[in-house]
């Protein structure tokens, strides 16, 4: 399963200056845990990781579990010594796989 994610954060930002991005991605996020209407548990299907990147280095990222909600929205500060191409990624059970990038440029 594949789905595009979003990704928002300025074009252009100074040296050293913090700044928000803004990552959602569409997604159920069924917990395993909820029955069906014909009683039986319908299957675990989250996103479990997000990870973030400039030009290809991994900045962070972070473990999800069947708690975060339908459609995960995370937002978070950071700040560029040097600009370059931010890559969001997503990944999950069965397969689900997301990504979005931003070229952002620094002043």
């Amino acid at each position: 399963m594949s789905a595009r994610g979003l990704v928002s954060a300025p074009a252009r930002v100074k040296r050293g200056e913090v700044f928000e991005v803004k990552t959602l991605v569409a997604h159920p996020m069924e917990t395993g845990f909820r029955p069906g209407f014909d009683g039986r548990l319908i299957p675990r299907d989250i996103v479990t990781r997000m990870a973030v990147s400039l030009d290809g280095a991994e900045l962070f990222a972070m473990e999800m579990s069947p708690a975060i909600a339908a459609n995960p929205y995370v937002a978070f500060p950071m700040t560029l010594e040097k600009g370059g191409v931010l890559t969001v990624e997503w990944r999950g059970d069965n397969g689900f796989v997301a990504e979005a990038r931003i070229a952002i440029a620094v002043a």
